[in-house]
């Protein structure tokens, strides 16, 4: 089945597949217009910006996440925005946190 067809991604089992492997990023689903990753970060995060909007949602954990100069606390359930090309990342982070990254729309050019 190819990538864009799964009816269905199983978290518990996507979890176990990326925390036993030296990623912290791995891609269950994609489409012209939507990405799905599962985002794991061991010790830090060092994301840097990316071209397209993104969704995160959170599915454990609690910390903190900087984007550009707003800084919030999540937890699980939270869904947190980032517009293309604006710096993001998540400062603080619990050692059970686990998010979905959901790019979507165009790949925009960045803002000179």
């Amino acid at each position: 089945m190819a990538a864009d067809e799964k009816i269905k991604i199983d978290f518990r089992l996507a979890a176990d597949v990326l925390l036993n492997s030296a990623e912290t990023a791995q891609r269950h689903f994609e489409r012209e217009d939507v990405s799905v990753v599962l985002y794991i970060p061991k010790d830090s995060d060092a994301q840097s910006p990316h071209a397209r909007d993104e969704l995160y949602v959170v599915l454990s954990g609690h910390g903190t996440f900087r984007r550009g100069k707003e800084l919030v606390r999540f937890a699980p359930g939270d869904v947190l925005f980032v517009a293309a090309h604006v710096p993001h990342r998540f400062e603080s982070f619990s050692g059970d946190f686990r998010t979905w990254a959901i790019f979507f729309g165009p790949q925009r050019p960045k803002p000179e």
